[in-house]
């Protein structure tokens, strides 16, 4: 193994570091030419073994050891992640410089999510790709509704047999470009019920794409095609792979077909590539990830490519992480790793049987209130679950109980519609051919439909997408008194040389009004659009601001604003998906039965339910001291509460070998028995009377 031991890079720095860990952010050597060189490095990290501090060190390492920050590329799947990253190498490297006497400040330009920096790369060389430097890059719910103009375009929504919505169009769409197969194997393996209509799909997105480029506008998924495109050409690969003697890449195991051709492209050879990820933490094919990417990586870079496994768990207890360890290792294909805790034996997970969802509700509220009666905060305890709306009942108790709580997995908040409607005007400001920003800003105004919107925006192209030519625009009486005053801010902010500050503020102004007459709660979305304002002052431009809220939106409010404000403290609720990367001292998992662990859908699918069992370890690794599966014994039937009580049994999940419920306690609650009815003879409260003679003249 190549460890260098170059003094410039003292031990001392990387004393906190455990010998694996310290392997892996100093592995590489100094070269005959004097630079630092490294071998392809596959770090496969353990749940809670450090990660990101590992990463960290490796890219503080690199520029001690003379690597410029400025040509060290590290990718990460969320802005987030890439700030913390940088955050943390920046402080080891100040640290060690001020043991010499100095600690100037160390910035990495060109660290980011993978769509942010083909974003930059795309802008960089546009004029080379034949696109704009301005060009605007849609949201989901952008491209959604483009989709949605071509469906209508085609024919497509007046067909006898019901066509795919235009969120079912996207996603089939984006799963063929990011696992880079034929729109045949996406409908036969993920949506087969779209199968009769692949004819149909051609012709659909061949639409899309020109509508797209009509528009100067790219979505989501063309950041990567663009930027595969771009190292199709081989002088361009070149150019760009020679522009950095390191690439990171955290989280490989969510990497799709895509990117990992990327990452291939840039460095052909392997050589400055480390990637770090966890096989048993794969989660995300249906976002087209690919597991396959981190387990054939040593085959992909053979022979110089180096694995570290990094095993020992600064998270959880043994006895949480025995019962994980007795679960994945029972999945087939992957890294053998035995997870060991740092933080002593505890408490056995608990197993616990309870007797329909209402009962479950009832034990995680009694066991939360419990728990912080022992002195855990309620946003140090999670209740996990398979689907957003297996927290339904738990929810209405939580209510009941006053007990508040904050949900991730729902509504994002960019998907508001009032969020949506005040980002519109800003788009069409920024980009003026993005058309489906203009026909939503457009449909703000009173009396203006689609009809009159695309006049408008007709009206608006043949003027050359001059702003001046919306004065001229005659729109319906209904809109007339306020068209003025929507022309003149069009003109103000979409002008070059205006000033970014205060745009936000000046469209809220002017949006005020419409959203009172709009929708409920205008105080409580006026707030959010608020918090936008504030997000938008961290940003030196209008089209920096919109990128970024594109390409790493964020999940609710509270993302913008801090912790949620509703009370001292809160309990967390969250799909599985949503927790990944997240730990709480407690941790409730509901519905532990087949058909939801592994889910119904991935039944007859052995690569489905292997990613069943990863999910379930996720979940199970979350928890840092108590870990709580909860399976209830009924399921009621939503649709045939009216005929009774209509329940079907649950099943216990396949997961649960002898292995695994050798580690974990069995447990079975029952709730506290219901109120004795009222003795004979009690007085009788005759509520309805009371009600009539309310209305009684």
């Amino acid at each position: 193994m190549d460890v260098t031991t170059h003094s410039e890079t003292p031990a001392s720095a990387f004393d906190r570091l455990n010998p694996a860990q310290r392997a892996a952010a100093r592995f590489g050597e100094r070269g005959r030419d004097g630079a630092f060189h490294a071998r392809p490095l596959l770090v496969i990290a353990g749940a809670g073994t450090g990660k990101t501090n590992t990463l960290a060190h490796r890219v503080a390492h690199l520029v001690l050891e003379g690597v410029a920050p400025e040509r060290i590329l590290l990718l990460t799947f969320t802005r987030r992640a890439a700030e913390e990253m940088t955050r943390r190498a920046q402080k080891i490297v100040a640290e060690v410089l001020r043991s010499r006497g100095g600690a100037p400040t160390v910035r990495l330009p060109w660290s980011g999510t993978f769509h942010s920096i083909a974003n930059r790369l795309i802008r960089r060389h546009a004029a080379r790709l034949g696109l704009e430097p301005s060009f605007s890059v849609l949201d989901r719910g952008d491209a959604a509704d483009l989709m949605d103009v071509e469906r209508h375009a085609q024919g497509l929504s007046g067909l006898e047999k019901r066509f795919p919505r235009k969120d079912t169009c996207l996603a089939i769409y984006s799963h063929r470009v990011n696992t880079q197969g034929t729109l045949k194997a996406t409908l036969d393996t993920v949506f087969p019920w779209c199968a009769e209509w692949e004819a149909e799909l051609t012709r659909l997105f061949r639409a899309y794409v020109e509508r797209k480029l009509a528009n100067q506008a790219l979505d989501y998924d063309d950041l990567l095609l663009y930027w595969h495109a771009m190292l199709a050409d081989p002088p361009l690969a070149r150019e760009i792979g020679d522009a950095f003697d390191h690439v990171l890449v955290d989280e490989y195991q969510d990497t799709n077909a895509l990117q990992a051709e990327i990452l291939k492209a840039l460095k052909p050879d392997g050589r400055g590539l480390t990637v770090v990820g966890d096989d048993a933490q794969a989660i995300y094919s249906f976002r087209a990830a690919r597991v396959e990417n981190i387990l054939e990586f040593p085959q992909q870079y053979s022979p110089a490519a180096e694995v570290i496994a990094l095993e020992e768990n600064y998270r959880s207890t043994q006895a949480v992480l025995d019962a994980a360890n007795a679960l994945i290792a029972e999945g087939t294909r992957q890294y053998a790793k035995t997870l060991r805790a740092t933080r002593g034996a505890g408490a056995r997970p608990r197993y616990v049987s309870v007797a329909d969802d209402t009962a479950q509700a009832g034990y995680v509220v009694t066991r939360v209130l419990e728990a912080r009666e022992r002195g855990v905060p309620l946003r140090h305890q999670a209740v996990l679950f398979r689907n957003s709306h297996h927290s339904d009942v738990l929810e209405l108790e939580l209510v009941r109980r006053n007990i508040p709580y904050v949900k991730y997995g729902g509504l994002k908040f960019l998907e508001a519609a009032h969020v949506k409607d005040l980002l519109a005007v800003l788009r069409w400001a920024d980009n003026p051919k993005n058309r489906v920003a203009a026909f939503r800003a457009l449909q703000l105004l009173p009396g203006i439909g689609p009809a009159t919107a695309e006049r408008c925006v007709t009206h608006f192209e043949a003027a050359g997408h001059r702003w001046e030519a919306l004065a001229a625009f005659a729109p319906p009486p209904l809109g007339a008194e306020p068209w003025p005053a929507f022309a003149a801010l069009m003109r103000a902010i979409a002008a070059p040389e205006g000033p970014w500050q205060g745009q936000i503020g000046r469209v809220r102004d002017w949006y005020l009004p419409i959203l009172e007459q709009k929708y409920e709660a205008a105080q409580a979305r006026a707030g959010d659009l608020w918090q936008l304002e504030r997000i938008a002052m961290q940003h030196a431009t209008r089209e920096h601001f919109l990128t970024e809220l594109a390409l790493d939106p964020p999940r609710a409010t509270g993302d913008l604003a801090g912790a949620p404000l509703l009370d001292e403290d809160y309990l967390i609720l969250s799909t599985i998906h949503s927790a990944k990367g997240q730990e709480w001292d407690s941790v409730y998992l509901l519905n532990l039965a087949d058909g939801n662990f592994p889910s119904e859908f991935a039944t007859g699918n052995p690569a489905q339910i292997e990613e069943e069992r990863r999910l379930l370890y996720v979940a199970m690794t979350r928890a840092k001291r108590e870990l709580h599966l909860i399976a209830p014994l009924k399921y009621y039937l939503p649709q045939q509460t009216r005929r009774g009580d209509a329940h079907v049994y649950g099943a216990q999940s396949r997961f649960m070998t002898r292995a695994v419920m050798a580690r974990l306690e069995p447990a079975v609650w029952l709730p506290a028995e219901a109120a004795e009815p009222a003795p004979s003879g009690a007085v009788r409260v005759d509520v309805a009377a009371r009600l009539r003679g309310m209305w009684q003249s």
